[in-house]
C-alpha cells in the first residue's frame, strides 16, 4: 500500500520565533545563546522506541524495499521493540560493552538499525563506518585503524561476498563475531536472523534500567581527510537533547495530530543521517522509508521512483541532490504538484546550497502552490550530534545557518578579519575515543569545543537574523603577493558568477600568483546549454564549446565584480566526478571539504597551473 502523503495543517505553528542575545566581552569575543530554556529530553535512545511501541504499536517505523516494483518491507514500532530486545539479549550473551561495541560497515537498512537499536538498548555502543571504507578502499589502512582502536565484539555487513576483501584484511585485528544479512553466511560468519531467534532473558530489561544520558550510544568517525579517523563519542544525553532542542524550534513535531513522514538516503554512518534525520523519526513517532538512490548517476532514478510512491512531510537533501531534483520536477507535473502539495519544509545544508537552486525551488513552489516552501538549515558536526544551530525562520536567501538551538552557546571569536565559531552544550561530545591529546586540543578554556569553522552575522544588530557560514578558519591562503585569499567569501562569489553551470568550487592558487577554481558542474544545465541528450558522455558535455565559454565570461563576470586578484579566478577546470561524502570531500556540515578535495585532486590542481594543458582549463574571457 502506498503511504498518503503527510499533511501538515497550514495554520498550524511550524517553527518557534528565535529568541537570542549576543554578550560582547572584554577580550573581543561575542557569547550567542537562545535565552529559551532547554526542555528535559528522555533518559535514553530506548526510551523512544519503548514509548511508541506503547502508543501507537502498529505505526510503521521503518521501510525498505530492494527495487521500485517491489512492494515496501515495513516494521511496526511493536515488532521494533520485541526484536530489538531480542538483539539486545543477543548482544549481552556476547559480553560486549563499550570496549568491545558493535561495528557496522553495510549502507541503511532495518537491519542495520535494528542491531544498531538493539545493542544500544542495552548500553553497547555501535559504530557505523561508511561503506566505502570497505568497498572503494584498496589498501583498507583506514579501515584497519578504526578497528583495531574500537575492538569490536560483532560486525555486521549486509552481505559476505562484497565485503570479503575488506573482512580478510582487518581480520588479524580482531576477534569479533562476524554477522550476515544474508541467509547463508560461511566461514564462522553467522546470520542476523538467527540473532533473531535469541530468547529474551530478564538481563536485558536490566541492562536497560542501566543506561543513563552519560552512557555512550555510538561511535561516529571523523572523515579522516588529514590523518587516521578519530571516534568521536555520542552519548544518549547528547541525542536526547539534540532532539529536545529540535522539537522546541520545529513544535509540529510535536503535535500528536500530525504524521512524520520521511523518505531518506543520508547514510548513518554519517551524523546528519543517523542524528538528525533517523532520530528525528524516532523520538517523534514517525515513519523512516529508506531510499535506496542517491543523487548519483544511475542512483537518482530510484530515489525519484520512491519519492513518486512516498511524499516525505520534510524532504532532505544535498545540493547536488537538489539540482537533479529540479530538473526532474521541471519535466514531470504530477511530481511536482505531488511534491509540493505534500511536503511542508524543505531542508538543505545552507552553506552548500547554491543560490541559483534557492531561487529556482522558489519560484517553482510559487508556480505550483502559489507560495514559497520554507526552505530551512542546520549547521554542526559529528562533536555536536549535529546541531549546533538552526535556521527555524523563512530565510531571505541562501546561507543562513540560523540561530543557536536552546541549551547550545555560541562564542565567537576574533580570527583575522573572520569570526571562528566555537560551541559548548550538552550536545557537544566529551571528546575522541582513547584520544585524550586529541580530546584536550579540542577544547578552549571555557570549555567550548573549537570546531574550525568561521561565521558572520546576518545583522550584528539583531542577532535573531541568524548567522551566515563563512568558511573554515585554516582555508585562507596568501598570494605570492602577500594578498589574503578569503575563501569561504571567493566560494560563493564564485558560484553566483558561474551560475546556472557551477554546483560547487574548490578555491585554490596556494603561494602562486593568481587564484583558480575546480568547478563541479550542474550537469543538467551544461547539458541544457549544451543541448546534448543524456546519452551523451559527460566528459563530451563539459568540453562543449559552449559550456567552455560560459564559464569564461562567468569568470569575466566576477573579475568586473571583483577589487582584485584576490576576488577573482584566472582559469577554471572542470570536474566530472561530483564531491564524495565518503572521501570527506564533502563534511557532515553540508559544505565542500577544501583541503580533502584538494589532497584527493591533486593532479587536478597541477593542470590547472600547467600552460601545456590549456585544453583542460579554461581561461577568464577578458
Amino acid at each position: 500500500m502506498t503511504p498518503a502523503p503527510a499533511r501538515l495543517e497550514d495554520s498550524a505553528p511550524l517553527f518557534a520565533t528565535p529568541r537570542i542575545v549576543a554578550d560582547r566581552h572584554a577580550d573581543g569575543s561575542i557569547w550567542v545563546r537562545s535565552t529559551v530554556p532547554l526542555q528535559p529530553s528522555a533518559r535514553c535512545v530506548g526510551d523512544w522506541l519503548e514509548q511508541w511501541a506503547a502508543r501507537a504499536p502498529d505505526r510503521i517505523f521503518l521501510g525498505e524495499r530492494r527495487s521500485v516494483d517491489q512492494p515496501w518491507t515495513t516494521v511496526t514500532y511493536a515488532e521494533a521493540l520485541h526484536r530489538v530486545r531480542k538483539i539486545g539479549a543477543w548482544v549481552l550473551a556476547r559480553k560486549m560493552s563499550p570496549e568491545r561495541p558493535l561495528v557496522i560497515l553495510s549502507d541503511n537498512s532495518i537491519d542495520h538499525a535494528l542491531f544498531a537499536l538493539g545493542a544500544m538498548h542495552v548500553g553497547v555502543p555501535v559504530a557505523a563506518v561508511s561503506p566505502a571504507y570497505s568497498l572503494v578502499a584498496k589498501e583498507f589502512d583506514k579501515l584497519k585503524s578504526m578497528i583495531a582502536l574500537l575492538d569490536p565484539g560483532a560486525i555486521y555487513v549486509a552481505s559476505l561476498k562484497p565485503f570479503a576483501a575488506a573482512l580478510a584484511a582487518i581480520a588479524p585485528a580482531h576477534n569479533a563475531q562476524i554477522v550476515s544479512g544474508e541467509d547463508a553466511p560461511a566461514g564462522g560468519a553467522i546470520a542476523f536472523r538467527d540473532i533473531l531467534e535469541t530468547v529474551e532473558s530478564a538481563d536485558v530489561a536490566q541492562a536497560f534500567a542501566a543506561v543513563g544520558p552519560d552512557t555512550i550510544a555510538k561511535f561516529l568517525f571523523t572523515s579522516g581527510s588529514t590523518g587516521v579517523p578519530k571516534a568521536v563519542i555520542n552519548t544518549h544525553r547528547m541525542l536526547t537533547t539534540s532532539q529536545a532542542a529540535k522539537a522546541q524550534v520545529w513544535p509540529f513535531l510535536d503535535d500528536a495530530q500530525q504524521e512524520l513522514i520521511i523518505l531518506d538516503w543520508l547514510p548513518w554512518s554519517h551524523t546528519f543521517g543517523a542524528n538528525h534525520n533517523f532520530n528525528m523519526v524516532l523520538r517523534n513517532g514517525g515513519s523512516l522509508y529508506i531510499d535506496a538512490g542517491k543523487p548519483a548517476p544511475g542512483l537518482f532514478a530510484t530515489s525519484l521512483a520512491n519519492l513518486r510512491d512516498v511524499v516525505p512531510t520534510v524532504y532532505f537533501n544535498v545540493p547536488r541532490g537538489f539540482d537533479m531534483l529540479i530538473a526532474a520536477l521541471r519535466e514531470d507535473a504530477e511530481l511536482r504538484r505531488r511534491f509540493f502539495n505534500g511536503v511542508k519544509i524543505i531542508f538543505f545544508a545552507g552553506a552548500a546550497l547554491p543560490q541559483n537552486l534557492w531561487e529556482a525551488l522558489e519560484e517553482m513552489s510559487q508556480a505550483t502552490i502559489g507560495r514559497r516552501l520554507p526552505m530551512v538549515s542546520a549547521w554542526g558536526s559529528t562533536e555536536t550530534a549535529p546541531l549546533a544551530t538552526d535556521c527555524h525562520f523563512q530565510a531571505q536567501r541562501s546561507g543562513n545557518i540560523g540561530v543557536p538551538i536552546p541549551g547550545t552557546d555560541l562564542k565567537l571569536v576574533p580570527s583575522g578579519d573572520k569570526l571562528e565559531v566555537r560551541v559548548r552544550g550538552p550536545n557537544v561530545t566529551s571528546g575522541y575515543w582513547k584520544s585524550p591529546e586529541q580530546t584536550a586540543a579540542a577544547f578552549d578554556a571555557d570549555g567550548f569545543y573549537q570546531i574550525g569553522d568561521a561565521v558572520k552575522f546576518a545583522d550584528p544588530e539583531h542577532p535573531e537574523l541568524g548567522l551566515f557560514f563563512d568558511g573554515r578558519v585554516a582555508e585562507d591562503f596568501k598570494l605570492t603577493s602577500g594578498t589574503w585569499v578569503s575563501v569561504g567569501t571567493l566560494r560563493v562569489a564564485g558560484i553566483a558568477a558561474l551560475a546556472p553551470l557551477a554546483q560547487d568550487i574548490v578555491v585554490t592558487g596556494h603561494g602562486g600568483d593568481h587564484v583558480r577554481f575546480l568547478v563541479f558542474p550542474n550537469v543538467a544545465a551544461c547539458r541544457a546549454l549544451a543541448g546534448l541528450l543524456e546519452s551523451v558522455p559527460l566528459d563530451d558535455v563539459l568540453r562543449h564549446e559552449r559550456v567552455r565559454a560560459g564559464i569564461a565570461e562567468g569568470l569575466a563576470k566576477l573579475k568586473a565584480r571583483s577589487g582584485g586578484s584576490s576576488g577573482h579566478a584566472t582559469r577554471a577546470l572542470l570536474v566530472a566526478e561530483p564531491p564524495s561524502v565518503d572521501y570527506g570531500e564533502i563534511t557532515d556540515k553540508g559544505y565542500i571539504n577544501q583541503r580533502a578535495v584538494l589532497a584527493r585532486r591533486a593532479a587536478d590542481v597541477a593542470a590547472l597551473e600547467d600552460d601545456a594543458v590549456s585544453t583542460r582549463w579554461i581561461a577568464c574571457a577578458t
